[in-house]
């Protein structure tokens, strides 16, 4: 009887774990080898011996590379250390600071917002937030001896949604301007600290954030320059008054439920804090301490800027959403035509972008900008391989991803090392994985 018993239990078990991995299967993408789908093992086995070196060298602590064509996932590799300080080893269930790969999420649910008919494009964002009614923009003068100075003159035009998903908005960072006006009015608002964390505008709640952006003068005249700035921060704002939602609920009522992306949010819960990669304490080429964002805590306000967390699945799952036109897994997020318009150019040639988003990115030209995302204008000038109308964009932590529609391609990158080093291995992981295309 107790064999019976025992043996019965056994098969229970067996049943069980076999009922959970079909469900984590089902929830996944579908697999195949890399020659299946025209790529080559042993070249994606050089870009994972790649990124192994440059932690064996102590570069960076580890990364988790994920690669889908046709749909398919063909290559999904971690390496490295969760935590070098505690010697945890990376796994593929690990959560990342995302930062600036937030804003592709919140881009997506204006879009959303777009197709629902509660937003257009060319509305003023004074529409939905009317502290922005009346901006003005700071205007640099130098006289004949040398002498700055600042003055604060009209804006010529309002600020439009679409300005906001392009980064033409005239808002800048308080990180990123040499400004010292905006600057100042940068850290009045609350949104920016010279001593602080960079790119933590979460200690506001999101009417002291809308209040006090609005209080500041504009960098430039609003849909003249590209500069990458806050409008998407203030874009989540625009999801929250048209939709009537905080933009946390919003974003997971409709993208991240519907994709079963059950780790992206804007806090690491309790729960999974053992899951949270974290940098070098001290950056390798900078010699600096690296300091993240603390997403252990309740945020002010959800940051469609810079204030997400995500896994390499969770955001592999968004790009081939993407990758398909908008729809994975029979759950249609995006109309193909949203997607289309949203990697199109939306610069031409009346934008001016002093320093470009391909430059500011990788450190190359030949990139430039839709409607949340970078985008490549032809097979060449940029130095790095690629395909004309690949979209991309990355985060201040170390992420990176980008689709490819020529190649039916959708790369994710996740790491966590800030600093000066960023671009240097978008471009290394870019040409790797074009090296494994063989047909």
């Amino acid at each position: 009887m107790k064999l019976k018993q025992l043996i019965a239990t056994k098969s229970a078990t067996a049943l069980l774990l076999l009922a959970i991995a079909g469900s984590t299967l089902a929830q996944g993408l579908p697999t195949a080898k890399p020659e299946a789908v025209g790529m080559s093992s042993n070249k994606l086995q050089a870009l994972k011996a790649a990124l192994q070196a440059e932690v064996d060298q102590g570069k960076f602590p580890g990364a988790i590379v994920m690669i889908a064509r046709n749909g398919k996932l063909v290559f999904s590799e971690a390496v490295g250390q969760l935590d070098k300080a505690t010697g945890k080893p990376l796994t593929k269930d690990a959560i990342f600071r995302i930062y600036s790969m937030t804003k592709p999420l919140a881009s997506v649910a204006a879009m959303m917002l777009v197709e629902d008919g509660k937003i257009q494009l060319a509305d003023p964002i004074s529409k939905y937030l009317p502290e922005f009614t009346k901006m003005g923009v700071s205007v640099v003068q130098t006289d004949a001896s040398g002498a700055t100075t600042y003055s604060v003159v009209p804006a010529a035009k309002p600020i439009t949604v679409q300005d906001l998903l392009r980064h033409t908005s005239g808002l800048v960072y308080g990180e990123l301007t040499r400004n010292p006006v905006i600057k100042q009015a940068y850290i009045d608002a609350g949104v920016y600290q010279i001593d602080g964390t960079d790119y933590d505008h979460r200690k506001v709640s999101a009417a002291q954030e809308v209040t006090g952006i609005a209080k500041a003068p504009l960098s430039t005249q609003p849909g003249s320059t590209w500069e990458y700035s806050m409008s998407v921060d203030i874009l989540g704002r625009v999801v929250e008054a048209a939709s009537g939602k905080p933009l946390a609920v919003f974003l997971d009522d409709r993208l991240f439920k519907p994709l079963k992306m059950v780790d992206t949010g804007f806090k690491i819960p309790q729960k999974d804090l053992s899951r949270m990669a974290q940098p070098l304490a001290i950056d390798p080429a900078t010699g600096q301490p690296n300091k993240l964002l603390d997403v252990t805590i309740e945020p002010g306000n959800a940051s469609g800027g810079a204030g997400g967390v995500s896994t390499a699945a969770d955001y592999m799952r968004f790009a081939v959403m993407l990758q398909r036109g908008g729809e994975l897994d029979g759950r249609r997020v995006l109309s193909p035509t949203t997607v289309s318009l949203m990697t199109s150019d939306h610069l031409g040639s009346k934008v001016a972008a002093p320093l470009s988003p391909g430059e500011l990115l990788m450190g190359v030209p030949g990139y430039t900008f839709g409607l949340g995302f970078m985008v490549r204008q032809g097979p060449g000038i940029a130095g790095v391989p690629g395909s004309e109308g690949e979209y991309m964009w990355a985060g201040a932590a170390g992420t990176f991803f980008w689709v490819d529609p020529k190649q039916n391609l959708a790369v994710v990158m996740m790491s966590q090392s800030p600093g000066p080093s960023r671009p240097g291995y978008r471009r290394l992981i870019k040409q790797l994985v074009y090296a494994a295309i063989e047909k």
